[in-house]
């Protein structure tokens, strides 16, 4: 094209990026890669393609790890991590600033090598990925410095196995990398298969920064390799990002191996557009939301809902601004969408629009050039219940539907199973603003999308996992409470003796559910006998169908989670009081249950009184941040209870019940808790403070029975967002396998006896959303 047809035409002309010095880079390292184990590449073994996915050139040729290559990784971390935890942050800080400033020096052969072997635009690369790496290093080199000062009491994981997916290769492994190895941790990262070359000059600015040999180390291959790291018994922690169905098989990988796990999975997100939106805007922040790297991003804005007022006008102007986008070589420096990553995604995105296009209109005003390309697209005129509404297409597909009022926006933004993002775009910041916090999702844009920044949470809910990464939040994943755990000693309840004491009239303690005592759907009941061979009463045996009922009365109690944080520490405070009053006869029946000794007995009934007022107190100052992001505007984390929690509590009869009770219903969750098993009658005793002390139907839930049975129905019930289990049955491999159906929060012993700091029940009772807020003019 001649310069005069150009300006005749006004077509752009092509701006291509060399690739010479990414593909001099590939030809230095033989075209064939080993690992990164150590310190030191390893010599090539069985290979694999590396390919070009805009063209189907190889590239290079990458090695498939054994189950050796893997053992020597994590040996090499597990040799490096005690000497790179004891240097100290301040000592870790130096390194990290090194590599931050390195990612700066070699941003351009990143940034070409990443649009190389992931087929995204040039420009994406350059401007986006490659600044925001850099950002993560030096944001958490600043982390590394303040650790001791600001994480006091807090110590590093130890092995962390990291899997990431190709849509972000370079992104995801600096989100992974960064807060690990800040905070003392060491790595074995598996890049995705398709995109793994990034990783593998990542590991060469390792050696040049002079990384202690062992703190990073880089094993590539296809998923098998991830499953060996997911398996591996000297790995302390597993990150990934990837699909949901994937992160379900390591939700029941892991379960019961006391592995940490962050999840960052699927998404279906909203983009929601009302009538007053500035039109323009919206269009063009919808451009980036959901064509941004070919749709192949986890929170692309790719359900469309537009009030039905402007919905024609909006989809006309949209497919407008739609056929100037330019599709092609994604070296190319004006070229818009770039390549799908592989020929395999591409019959995915190919099949899932054979199966569902033909209940909508599908729009497609730009042809796609030949090969593993897919056009940009818009679908109209789809249900809330069509298949491509609710199922991830991860492609550039965009499908809408309309909404009338601001409440029917909320309900079919949240009718999905995902929760990873959503846009809301008004010029009402009040409408804005209202809509932001009901979303259910951990992320959520007001006038705008795809912004992302170290010092802000990222982060999903339901199947779109758990975890955050970014700020301090972030850290949570990557420390715990230093020091370590005794083994949970089961506690022994009184035997039926040969003769029994019967004193005074029966009493069956019955079940609390809904603000009521509940008989068990069961119709059985368990003697509760003192060591001195008294009959105590007797207490009920929940069953499955008493589980459901106690999360339905939970569920039915959601205006818990809307009641001020000043009216919830209220109501604690007064559950408090009232505990007091009562203290003595607290304590007369913790003696009779367990013949322990009257101080003792004194001391459980205090320490529940004062977990009360613990977090009484935190209720209303658990605040949030304003996060210093690099923009006009704020990103907002806020702080949003769980949602139902069920609990299984330790063998103290009442502080082990008030325990998870306390800080679940002071950040605005309903609790489901299972007493003590050994010694149940202190929670059906407490029960009746409960009912003096202004506490709502259904917020506190209180079942009697063996854990090991309900355990299972609270874990793999759908309406229960998380279980915690402090119970001295050995239930955590359980629980965690059956949370995976819909990949629920969970909080278990794993057989061990830790006092934990009040930090972590708030972490643990609440939800990080993190809301960005934009705002000046022009």
């Amino acid at each position: 094209m001649t310069v005069k047809e150009i300006f005749d035409t006004m077509d752009y002309g092509a701006a291509p990026e060399s690739a010479a010095e990414a593909l001099a880079w590939l030809v230095d390292g033989g075209d064939r890669f080993g690992h990164f184990i150590g310190g030191a590449m390893t010599e090539p073994g069985e290979v694999f393609e590396a390919r070009n996915p805009a063209t189907g050139e190889v590239l290079a040729h990458l090695t498939q790890a054994s189950a050796a290559d893997v053992d020597a990784a994590v040996a090499a971390a597990r040799r490096a991590q005690g000497r790179w935890a004891r240097i100290g942050g301040k000592a870790r800080a130096k390194y990290l600033y090194a590599l931050a400033r390195l990612v700066q020096k070699h941003g351009r052969l990143f940034a070409v090598l990443e649009t190389l072997d992931n087929g995204k635009p040039i420009r994406e690369s350059r401007d986006i990925d490659v600044a925001l790496v850099a950002r993560h290093f030096y944001y958490h080199a600043g982390m590394a410095q303040l650790m001791e000062e600001e994480l006091p009491g807090r110590e590093p994981l130890g092995v962390c196995g990291q899997i990431i997916p190709w849509n972000f290769p370079l992104l995801m492994l600096a989100w992974k990398i960064a807060p690990a190895i800040a905070m003392g941790n060491t790595v074995v990262l598996k890049p995705a298969e398709y995109t793994s070359l990034t990783a593998l000059l990542f590991a060469q600015i390792c050696q040049e920064a002079g990384l202690p040999k062992g703190v990073v180390n880089i094993v590539t291959g296809d998923g098998t390799v991830g499953e060996r790291i997911v398996a591996h018994p000297e790995v302390d922690k597993i990150a990934f990002t990837g699909s949901t169905a994937v992160g379900r098989r390591i939700r029941k990988a892991t379960a019961g191996s006391g592995k940490s796990l962050t999840l960052e999975l699927g998404g279906k997100s909203p983009y929601i557009v009302f009538d007053d939106a500035d039109m323009d805007s919206a269009i063009e922040g919808l451009v980036d939301a959901i064509f941004f790297n070919q749709g192949q991003v986890c929170c692309a804005g790719s359900r469309l809902l537009v009030q039905e007022g402007i919905a024609g006008e909006f989809a006309a102007r949209l497919v407008e601004r739609m056929s100037k986008l330019r599709i092609g070589n994604p070296l190319d420096k004006s070229i818009d969408i770039g390549a799908i990553v592989d020929p395999g995604q591409l019959r995915h995105i190919e099949g899932l629009m054979a199966r569902g296009g033909g209940e909508g209109h599908v729009h497609q005003p730009v042809p796609a050039p030949e090969g593993c390309f897919y056009p940009p697209t818009l679908v109209t005129g789809l249900s809330p219940s069509s298949l491509l509404m609710q199922e991830e297409i991860f492609g550039p597909v965009l499908v809408s539907t309309t909404f009338r009022t601001p409440t029917e926006a909320v309900q079919m933004a949240n009718d999905t199973r995902y929760g990873l993002a959503a846009s809301v775009w008004s010029e009402n910041v009040n409408l804005a603003l209202d809509i932001a916090p009901k979303l259910v999702a951990g992320v959520v844009w007001v006038n705008g999308s795809n912004m992302f920044d170290a010092a802000a949470g990222f982060g999903g809910l339901r199947e779109s996992g758990f975890g955050r990464e970014g700020g301090w939040e972030g850290l949570m994943a990557y420390t715990r409470p230093a020091g370590r755990a005794a083994p949970v000693k089961p506690a022994k309840p009184a035997a039926k003796p040969e003769e029994m004491e019967v004193g005074g009239l029966d009493r069956t303690a019955k079940l609390y559910i809904g603000g009521k005592q509940a008989r068990p759907d069961g119709g059985y009941s368990q003697a509760v006998f003192s060591p001195k061979g008294r009959l105590l009463g007797h207490v009920s045996l929940a069953s499955r169908k008493d589980v459901r009922n106690a999360v339905e009365a939970a569920r039915a109690a959601r205006g818990w989670a809307s009641a001020t944080a000043h009216n919830r520490a209220q109501v604690l405070y007064y559950i408090g009081e009232n505990l007091s009053a009562r203290a003595e006869e607290f304590a007369a029946r913790l003696r009779d249950m367990t013949g322990t000794t009257a101080a003792k007995a004194g001391a459980e009934v205090a320490e529940a009184i004062d977990t009360l007022f613990t977090f009484a107190a935190w209720a209303d100052k658990l605040d949030g941040a304003a996060k210093p992001v690099p923009m006009r505007g704020v990103a907002l984390a806020m702080n949003a209870p769980v949602g139902v929690i069920g609990a299984l509590c330790d063998d103290r009869p009442l502080a082990g019940l008030v325990s998870v009770i306390a800080p679940a219903i002071a950040m605005g969750n309903r609790v489901i808790a299972v007493a003590s098993e050994a010694w149940p009658l202190a929670a059906t005793d407490f029960y009746q403070v409960l009912d003096t002390s202004d506490v709502p139907g259904g917020v506190v839930n209180i079942l009697t029975g063996p854990h090991e049975d309900l355990a299972k129905t609270l874990a793999g019930h759908m309406d229960v967002e998380a279980v915690w289990s402090f119970s001295s049955a050995d239930l955590s491999g359980r629980i965690e396998r059956e949370s995976a159906g819909n990949l629920k929060r969970t909080w278990v012993n794993n057989g061990l006896a830790r006092t934990w700091p009040a930090r972590d029940w708030l972490a643990q009772a609440t939800e990080v959303r993190t809301i960005w807020v934009p705002y000046g003019e022009g």
